[in-house]
């Protein structure tokens, strides 16, 4: 199905307020054009307004823009000899008079491209900050975003399996992520959007980094990965152990599975992200182990691995058809480690569809 951009655009444009909105390479500027263009030193700009689509571009990038005739953009070129800084005065000559109102996203226009923005004329007066608009635009997911997740997900868990089946105590964390890696890969992954492996005590750490320590007998190994298809992510955490777990770990891994059943069962359309991270912490705070539920249930998923919605105590963002969204509970306790099971779910009409498969027990 083709994506129609010219929608995403005028929607984004009309729910702005402003008479031109502005954006940097990266996920918005996929999402809104299906340009993929490297964030570097030389600023890219989209500026999109009821005249069209226009881009300040360096010339060496110019060639991904004419090969899509289809949007129809007005180029502001400029070269590395020459700089940057004329194509932002005809930019803003052309598109920004005085009493033009232009919507930015603040979360990732820089500041040096603010500076030059603002050196060409454009006022502080003028400009609106709409980081929120962006995210909250590309929270509900078209089928089209829903069913790349679905693939990047069902890559990652048949890479999982095979990982599984050849894993045994005495390699590295780092053995084990290369060999998940390659099993992504060879599944036709576009690349990784995560690959965290933990072991032992060191699972503990929520987002831990990863080393040469080996895998023992009798402890945790915590798997935090995804794979990418067409842009879009898997994002899914598994924790096994090889051996006889502690009866402490067995009661920490029960309050996760808990939690994560509970949350699956409650999450629909029309309750509030708070209420559903709230049924989950409900079921580890029972166990007696809320102290160590230290972070958000969980957040959104798409052209970003984290995006809205945000679900953690204080949100009341209500869930809508076409949200998609991780549900993450973990607890982590220091100097025996960490246990976290992670899914990744769509919101429907009447409840949500859970997209992973891969099972949870331990």
């Amino acid at each position: 199905m083709a994506i129609d951009y010219q929608a995403r655009l005028n929607q984004l444009l009309e729910q702005s307020g402003a008479d031109l909105v502005a954006f940097v390479p990266g996920e918005n500027m996929v999402y809104f054009t299906g340009l993929r263009f490297h964030l570097s030193e030389r600023p890219i700009l989209g500026l999109y307004s009821r005249r069209g689509l226009s881009f300040i571009i360096p010339q060496l990038e110019a060639a991904k823009l004419e090969a899509r005739p289809e949007l129809e953009a007005r180029r502001f070129a400029w070269t590395d000899t020459a700089g940057y800084d004329d194509a932002f005065n005809q930019a803003v000559a052309a598109l920004l008079p005085s009493d033009t109102t232009c919507a930015l996203d603040g979360q990732t226009l820089r500041f040096f491209e603010w500076r030059a923005l603002e050196k060409a004329g454009l006022s502080a007066d003028n400009t609106l900050d709409v980081g929120d608009l962006f995210l909250n635009l590309r929270a509900r997911k078209a089928p089209e975003e829903i069913a790349n997740m679905q693939r990047a997900i069902d890559i990652s868990e048949a890479a999982l399996r095979a990982t599984m089946d050849w894993a045994r105590p005495g390699l590295t964390e780092r053995q084990i992520a290369d060999r998940l890696g390659a099993e992504m890969l060879d599944r036709g992954s576009h690349g990784h959007a995560f690959l965290i492996v933990l072991t032992g005590e060191k699972t503990g750490l929520p987002h831990g980094d990863m080393a040469d320590r080996v895998w023992g007998e009798n402890e945790f190994l915590l798997i935090d990965f995804g794979a990418t298809y067409n842009d879009y992510p898997a994002d899914i955490t598994r924790t096994f152990c090889y051996g006889e777990p502690t009866a402490q770990m067995r009661a920490m891994y029960d309050a996760v599975y808990g939690a994560n059943q509970a949350a699956r069962e409650f999450a629909r359309p029309g309750v509030t992200c708070a209420e559903v991270d709230r049924v989950a912490r409900a079921v580890i705070e029972a166990a007696g182990l809320g102290q160590y539920f230290i972070h958000r249930l969980g957040h959104g998923l798409g052209l970003s691995v984290h995006e809205l919605p945000n679900i953690v105590a204080g949100n009341d963002q209500v869930l809508q058809p076409g949200m998609v969204f991780t549900i993450e509970p973990g607890l982590y306790i220091p100097g025996i480690g960490g246990v976290r099971i992670e899914d990744n779910v769509v919101v429907t009409d009447d409840g949500i569809d859970v997209l992973t498969s891969y099972p949870r027990e331990l």
